[in-house]
């Protein structure tokens, strides 16, 4: 689990230094809860992919996958 946690530390910090109006880590329903529109979310998918030079295939663009930091943290550990 310990690589996880590094990952979801990674994730924050590359979200926050983009996005630092948004509390990532306060909500588990960020998409859920309004809190990520769709235009974030095309800026955070894009920014998530050009930091850990990674693709995210379409299928896995999902509000699941981006409503928590440690659902966007899975996300990208299973494409590094």
């Amino acid at each position: 689990m310990k690589g996880f946690e590094t990952m979801r530390e990674k994730v924050i910090d590359v979200l926050t230094a983009n996005y630092p109006e948004i509390d990532f880590e306060s909500s588990t329903e960020l998409v859920d809860d309004g809190i990520l529109d769709s235009m974030t979310l095309v800026g955070i998918i894009s920014t998530l992919s050009m930091e850990f030079g990674i693709m995210i295939p379409y299928e896995d663009i999902i509000p699941e996958n981006f409503n928590s930091v440690d659902a966007m943290a899975a996300l990208v550990q299973n494409y590094v």
